[in-house]
């Protein structure tokens, strides 16, 4: 069983905010167990809402669960494959991924108490903080399902979810209220960047992006990066190889 190191205890209050992402059916099209490359498609309006944050100084970071490898469906060098492949056409548009985690477990049987990198717990998000400087407390988690919306709670960010369909259990415990709902990453983004010029009292960029403050725990539901290199992987909470980004 995996050590749960990095999902307990509390982390240094000190660092820069960053947007974790979500991979499948967030940053990319869902295609279940996919590590083929020429599969790879964006989902709507990925590019520019991954432009804006990285312009705006937040590093970028995807947080997975990629339990394929322990079902035998693939293993980790046709992941880490398919991260240099996916990181080589976010290049092409300038953007810079700061890291790539990615949980290798099944889903725990019952009663198990599973792994501590396996979202909906945060190990993965705190590992990424440790090694890359991040304030979770001043970060984001962004998916489109309420485990991923969990997983940056338990681990102190604030959380978007991209409510696209992909949720179909809608467990709405406290620890899974995301803080915005949005329709697309580049709406998530908006939101993102007017919520913390709110909090710092700057100016915001997209003064109509949120209808009021964020409140300190506020649920809102639209109607209608520094660049870094390596990709990282998790297993048991500790790092395997993985290619450079």
């Amino acid at each position: 069983m995996a050590l749960n190191l990095f999902d307990v205890g509390p982390l240094p209050a000190a660092g820069r905010p960053a947007v974790f992402l979500d991979k499948d059916g967030t940053l990319v099209e869902d295609v279940p167990y996919n590590v083929d490359p020429a599969l790879l498609r964006f989902t709507d309006r990925a590019i520019p809402a991954l432009q804006l944050l990285q312009e705006q100084g937040y590093p970028l970071i995807i947080i997975s669960n990629q339990s394929g490898i322990a079902r035998g469906y693939f293993d980790q060098a046709a992941l880490d494959r398919l991260a240099e492949a996916l990181s080589a056409q976010l290049r092409q548009a300038g953007i810079t991924l700061a890291g790539f985690y990615a949980c290798p477990h099944a889903p725990p049987e019952p009663g198990e108490p599973g792994c501590s990198c396996r979202k909906p717990r945060p190990g993965l998000l705190r590992r990424a903080a440790l090694e890359h400087g991040i304030d979770l407390t001043r970060s984001w988690m962004v998916g489109d399902i309420l485990n991923d919306v969990e997983a940056g709670r338990r681990a102190g960010c604030k959380t978007v979810l991209l409510d696209v369909g992909n949720e179909t259990e809608w467990d709405m415990a406290p620890l899974r209220q995301p803080h915005f709902r949005a329709r697309h990453l580049m709406e998530a983004a908006s939101f993102i960047l007017d919520a913390d010029a709110r909090a710092t009292g700057q100016r915001s960029l997209f003064p109509d992006a949120l209808p009021d403050p964020l409140a300190a725990d506020g649920l809102l539901q639209v109607g209608s990066g520094l660049p870094a290199t390596g990709v990282l992987a998790a297993a048991g909470g500790m790092p395997v190889s993985a290619p450079a980004l």
